[in-house]
């Protein structure tokens, strides 16, 4: 019997060097979802707590964190309902401000 975790895509997370400390000082890190909301979810069902530095308390993408799913921000595309694809890269990167 298949095991449905494994018909999920599985695509890798890039992490800025903000957040590698919540992810193990890793870099990169293979997880499966079917969208970007899935892929935060079990990003944070191994990392506690790194959900909270993407999203609000209400699911929503914080404004100073951009997500890009290969080379195009889901913000332009579906948010964090944009789908993924099988060795897919998400890039998670944090705004860049400045005067």
């Amino acid at each position: 019997m298949l095991d449905p975790m494994d018909m999920l895509p599985s695509i890798h997370v890039s992490f800025p060097v903000t957040l590698r400390a919540k992810v193990g000082n890793r870099d990169t890190i293979v997880v499966a979802g079917r969208t970007v909301r899935e892929i935060i979810e079990a990003l944070d069902r191994d990392f506690p707590g790194v959900r909270f530095n993407l999203c609000y308390e209400t699911g929503e993408l914080r404004p100073f964190v951009n997500i890009f799913l290969n080379r195009e921000n889901i913000r332009y595309v579906l948010g964090l309902d944009t789908p993924v694809t099988s060795g897919a890269t998400l890039h998670i990167l944090p705004s860049v401000a400045g005067g």
